[in-house]
C-alpha cells in the first residue's frame, strides 16, 4: 500500500491537515488501512523534503498550531505517473500466510492440517464481517470503499480456494508431492 500516494491524492482535491489526511484516508479504504498519525506527519515531510507537497500558503501554522500541505506540480506529477504505472506482483509484501505453511510443512512435528483449518475458520469469520460491513457503507464515499471492501472479500475467497489447494497437495501421497 502506498500511503505516500494516497496523501497525494488526497491533496489533490485540496490542502489538507494531517488529521483530515487520515481521515479522509481511512475512509476512502473502509478504514481497512487505519493510519497512525505519526505515519501520516513522516510521510508529509519526507513528501515536503522530496518538494512533492509544500506547507499551504496560509502561513506555517493556524491558530492552533496546526499545518496544511498541498501538492505541488511536481507532487501532481509524481500522482499521474503513479496512476499510470501497473502494480508489479513484486511490489506487493510478502504474503505471512504462504510462508507460515511452507514453514509448517518443513517443520518437524507441527500439525499442517491444524494450520490451514485455524486459517479457514480466521478467513471464513473475516469473509462473514466483510459482508455484514457491505450493508453499512456510507452512501457518500460508498464507490472507494465498495471497491476496497469487494477486493478484501475477493482475496478471501482466493485464499479460501488456496487453502483447499493446499490440503489437497498434502493428501496426495509423499512421492507425489514434490
Amino acid at each position: 500500500m502506498s500511503v505516500r500516494h494516497g496523501l497525494l491524492a488526497l491533496l489533490r482535491r485540496g490542502p489538507r491537515y494531517g488529521y483530515q489526511l487520515r481521515a479522509e484516508f481511512e475512509a476512502s479504504t473502509a478504514t481497512t488501512w487505519p493510519l497512525n498519525i505519526g505515519q501520516v506527519y513522516t510521510t508529509l515531510s519526507r513528501l515536503e523534503r522530496d518538494g512533492l507537497v509544500s506547507r499551504d500558503e496560509q502561513g506555517d501554522r493556524d491558530e492552533q498550531g496546526r499545518v496544511r500541505y498541498a501538492i505541488t506540480p511536481d507532487g501532481r506529477d509524481e500522482l499521474d505517473r503513479w496512476f499510470a504505472r501497473p502494480v508489479s506482483r513484486a511490489d506487493r509484501p510478502r504474503d505471512e500466510l504462504v510462508i507460515k505453511l511452507a514453514m509448517a510443512v518443513t517443520t518437524p512435528g507441527v500439525d499442517v492440517a491444524a494450520v490451514i483449518r485455524a486459517q479457514r475458520s480466521a478467513t471464513m469469520r473475516g469473509l462473514q464481517e466483510l459482508t455484514r460491513a457491505l450493508r453499512t457503507l456510507d452512501v457518500s464515499t460508498e464507490a472507494a470503499q465498495r471497491l476496497v471492501v469487494d477486493s478484501t472479500i475477493f482475496h478471501a475467497e482466493a485464499e479460501q480456494r488456496w487453502l483447499d489447494h493446499c490440503e489437497a497437495v498434502l493428501a496426495r501421497p509423499s512421492e507425489e508431492n514434490p
